[in-house]
């Protein structure tokens, strides 16, 4: 073979590998990411209208909730997951019989996971706000700690304890889509940060201050779970503080016991959702 021809063959050579790399590299590019929603209804972000068409109507899945939000900024293909009353071991055992455990979303190809979990685990948000609700609702707006008296550190030894199945999720979470970066979303600011709204949330001043503590325990075993495990923990409590129940409808993130909007009591409005929404994408970046 003469050297011109050697020099044309060995430059069609490079052409080919330079076509066989570039293409599948644009490909990929123009591929949107997968991300999978883990979570429960603070994810889900029930009765916030309109509701996702995708999701069983038992998990009460909006279409505004921060999962389609981050997607819908980020170019991002969403497979959103989360479902109102579902907690830990909802990710690996079947909440109804229309959603299946929330891992079988996880592939090998995922590559953003966010989960919210843990509100749920041993009832500890329905009991708290309930339990508390109820004891002082009876006893009225002077009645002091009672809750805090007749709870003690209940929820924060069920928070503690709470930690070894939180870890175990991530660690699967890992498992099955290794390739993913995983964020663990805490909850946002449900009361006020000093005194009360007895109207709205019939919870004394005391008992206020005590349920706050109960939120601020459950985040931090949260946080210390994601640096153990790989994860990166989105803070949702911060940027909420001053946004509670108690404040003005204009300016709450989160509905008192009678809600003036779409959404759940106790739990993030359309605006709340947006707030949680914005933090992911930060994290994300």
């Amino acid at each position: 073979m003469t050297l011109r021809r050697i020099a044309i063959a060995l430059a069609a050579c490079a052409a080919a590998a330079a076509g066989g790399l570039a293409g599948p590299a644009t490909a990929r590019a123009d591929t949107p990411a997968s991300y999978v929603a883990l979570g429960d209804s603070y994810t889900s972000g029930p009765l916030i209208l309109p509701i996702s068409p995708s999701a069983p109507l038992d998990c009460l899945q909006s279409a505004e909730n921060y999962p389609h939000l981050t997607a819908a900024a980020l170019g991002l293909s969403l497979s959103d997951v989360s479902c109102a009353g579902a907690d830990t071991s909802n990710m690996t055992t079947a909440q109804f019989a229309d959603q299946p455990p929330q891992f079988d979303a996880l592939t090998a190809s995922t590559r953003v996971v966010t989960v919210g979990i843990g509100g749920n685990d041993n009832s500890t948000f329905l009991t708290a706000l309930a339990g508390c609700s109820a004891i002082d609702g009876i006893a009225g707006a002077g009645s002091g700690d009672l809750c805090a008296l007749a709870y003690g550190n209940k929820f924060a030894d069920q928070i503690a304890a709470d930690e070894t199945n939180v870890a175990g999720a991530l660690q699967q979470i890992h498992t099955l889509s290794p390739a993913a970066r995983v964020f663990v979303v805490g909850y946002p600011d449900i009361l006020p940060q000093s005194g009360s709204c007895f109207s709205q949330m019939p919870i004394t001043t005391a008992d206020v201050a005590y349920l706050n503590g109960v939120e601020l325990d459950l985040n931090a075993m949260l946080r210390t779970a994601a640096g153990q495990n790989g994860a990166t923990y989105v803070d949702t409590y911060g940027a909420s503080v001053g946004h509670d129940s108690c404040q003005g409808e204009s300016t709450r993130w989160v509905e008192p016991l009678l809600p003036s909007t779409d959404a759940v009591s106790a739990h993030p409005n359309a605006a709340g959702e947006a707030a949680d929404a914005r933090a992911v994408e930060a994290a994300i970046g």
